[in-house]
């Protein structure tokens, strides 16, 4: 099983990156798969998830941070996850981890209920 994140980079605060995480090994349908985000000396944040509710239906949850510039979606069919990142601001700076849950755990703000997790992407927001 690999999560491998892409889509980071360099941008302008108020710009926008997509970010993207292709999934391999399984399928992650029926899996919770979230996004997390960890700036140097901080513990490592929850930034968004979606989760299986019922067929071909997902929630989606945001950190408050987030909420309104995000949005989370992912496609089943390609075994892929997406963060859409708009009005980015420097305290948006992070590397950005991948990351799915195959326990059906309860909380999933909570990085530890993940079993899955990428080597990260970069993002970078200069004022």
């Amino acid at each position: 099983v690999q999560l491998v994140e892409s889509g980071g980079g360099l941008v302008q605060a108020g710009g926008s990156l997509r970010l993207s995480c292709a999934a391999s090994g399984r399928s992650f349908s029926l899996a919770a798969m979230g996004w997390f985000r960890q700036a140097p000396g901080t513990e490592r944040e929850f930034v968004a998830v979606t989760r299986w509710r019922s067929v071909n239906a997902y929630s989606a949850d945001y950190a408050d941070s987030v909420k309104g510039r995000f949005t989370i979606w992912r496609d089943n069919a390609k075994n892929a996850l997406y963060l859409q990142t708009n009005r980015l601001k420097p305290e948006d700076t992070a590397v950005y981890y991948c990351a799915a849950d195959l326990k059906a755990s309860s909380v999933l703000t909570s990085h530890t209920a993940y079993n899955y997790w990428g080597q990260g992407t970069q993002v970078t927001v200069s004022s």
